[in-house]
């Protein structure tokens, strides 16, 4: 038999959801979110990186509501992260419609309730909760959890096919300059010089700061301190005490080379080669499961090489790319400038952002491009990614292997971007477009 709820929890449930149901909804800087719509009778689930900023859009979500003419007190929002809720139960969770019924008026059929849950995955049973929620019908679920809790496969087996996943990134390029107070020009390539050159170098000082939110205006050091501990935070609580990691040494040898070789191939057998010879204990399949954690948890991404033999794509190295350019200069050893490898993970995470599947291309003749995406609509676009192809031999290079690529992809559109306009080739063949990256960021 199921025990009572108790008395802290229920004035804690009850305080808290009162307190949503009148409160000033906090603001921040508006995010844009491809797919955060949602569908009709799914669970909105807000995934990301720790402190990418994921109870701010959450909060955005409601703000967007109460102006499109939702009553606020249709805006319920409750964080299970309270220490008098430690220990709810899922089974309990019902309180809170008793309770809102107490609080709020009678809902009429065409009155939709917003329910805004944070880190809802502390509550053991969540997902029982939600799905009679959705199928009462008159009822938008929306949800944010720890990536270490809340992840795309747990979601799809918790909520059996009721969820819509929108993952969330640290600051674009825009949404950083919004933050800063600064206008976004609706038409970067026609601004006067003067102000493509503050384009520029906001845009150089995004790619060296990073997108998260919290490191926004700090200098250096607080900087990389903040970066640092967001690295240990998810290596700690979403890699070793979520999966039960024991090799801590090797875990920290992976994440540095991973966060500090930004758009290099990376391959198990070689990695765990290298750790072998520097006499550190780890299997090949514990790299392999590693890297999986790492992923899952948005603190490294991978792309494959694009082919249509899956045994072809599995025996080729892949390329690994942290989570935000922001992160690469704590990591980077080498002493060399990264702003190559910045500006080829800020294209890797803004197509991601854009919900693109993304794949890199290996010409017939050797040749490399970085990114084949394709959109969610079928578009297909061919990147290549150079700091400065202003020089002939480099800029050749470049389009030859865009050249080479385009004709194995004749659908797909090819594009070359660079970190600044003076970086532009001399000259450019038909059906090739060069631009500078923040142009493009900033125009989609």
């Amino acid at each position: 038999m199921m025990e009572p709820l108790n008395t802290a929890m229920r004035e804690a449930l009850t305080e808290n959801l009162a307190e949503s149901l009148v409160a000033p909804i906090p603001a921040s800087t508006p995010r844009r979110v491809h797919g955060a719509t949602g569908l009709p009778g799914k669970a909105t689930v807000v995934v990301g990186m720790r402190r990418s900023g994921k109870t701010t859009f959450l909060h955005q979500m409601r703000r967007e509501r109460l102006a499109a003419g939702s009553a606020r007190v249709r805006l319920p929002y409750l964080n299970f992260e309270d220490e008098r809720l430690a220990g709810l139960p899922g089974a309990h969770l019902g309180f809170l419609l008793e309770e809102y019924g107490r609080q709020a008026p009678p809902v009429g059929p065409q009155q939709t309730v917003t329910w805004c849950f944070d880190e809802i995955q502390v509550v053991p049973g969540w997902e029982r909760f939600v799905r009679r929620l959705l199928d009462q019908g008159s009822a938008e679920v929306i949800l944010t959890g720890s990536s270490a809790a809340l992840l795309s496969r747990e979601i799809a087996s918790a909520l059996r096919g009721r969820a819509w996943e929108v993952p969330l990134f640290p600051f674009s390029f825009p949404e950083a300059l919004r933050h800063r107070g600064q206008a976004v020009p609706g038409h970067p390539g026609h601004g006067t010089a003067a102000e493509r050159s503050a384009l520029e170098k906001a845009f150089l000082d995004w790619l060296s700061v990073g997108g998260f939110p919290e490191a926004q205006g700090l200098g250096p050091a607080a900087r990389g301190q903040l970066l640092r501990d967001y690295v240990d935070v998810a290596m700690l609580r979403d890699v070793m005490e979520r999966h039960g990691v024991t090799n801590l040494t090797g875990l920290r040898w992976l994440v540095r080379h991973l966060l500090g070789n930004a758009g290099t191939l990376f391959s198990v057998e070689k990695f765990h080669g290298a750790l072998k010879s520097q006499g550190v204990a780890i299997s090949r399949d514990t790299v392999h499961q590693l890297l999986a954690h790492l992923e899952d948890c948005f603190l490294v991404r991978t792309v494959w090489m694009e082919s249509s033999s899956e045994r072809q794509r599995m025996v080729n190295p892949r390329k690994a790319y942290p989570a935000d350019p922001g992160l690469i200069p704590w990591f980077d050893r080498s002493g060399r400038s990264n702003l190559g490898h910045a500006l080829e993970t800020a294209v890797l995470i803004e197509l991601e952002r854009r919900r693109c599947a993304v794949t890199y291309v290996r010409t017939a003749e050797g040749y490399e491009v970085d990114f084949l995406a394709r959109s969610p609509e079928g578009g297909e676009e061919l990147i290549q990614v150079c700091a400065d192809a202003s020089d002939p031999a480099v800029s050749a290079r470049e389009l030859r292997a865009l050249a080479g690529a385009g004709s194995a992809f004749p659908r797909a559109g090819r594009r070359l971007l660079t970190l600044t306009r003076d970086g532009a080739p001399p000259e450019v063949p038909a059906g090739i477009t060069v631009q500078p990256a923040y142009q493009w960021m900033v125009e989609a």
